[in-house]
């Protein structure tokens, strides 16, 4: 077997992505959002990996298709570097 090492998950071949995103919305009761700082991003790729939603787009840096995400944290946990931090969308009344 070859071992194939990659550097950013930028240089992973193309692969097919799970549709369930597409069929679960979020809608507007996400509790929290993800907030991204991109200079401390090290393009790793981990949230994307992470994502149990398959809501975050590689580009250069990541992006979150917010119709998706439900705010569940995951890829503000796994981030190496703390480039992610989810912040508050509850409304208190």
């Amino acid at each position: 077997m070859t071992e194939v090492k990659f550097k950013t998950a930028h240089d992973l071949p193309p692969c097919s992505i799970s549709v369930t995103n597409e069929l679960t919305k979020t809608g507007n009761w996400r509790n929290a959002k993800p907030v991204f700082h991109k200079e401390k991003c090290i393009q790793c790729g981990i949230c994307w990996k992470v994502c149990p939603n398959a809501c975050i787009i590689l580009g250069e840096y990541p992006e979150w298709n917010m119709d998706y995400c439900k705010g569940c944290g995951v890829c503000a946990e796994e981030c190496p570097k703390d480039a992610i931090e989810m912040e508050d969308e509850r409304v208190m009344i």
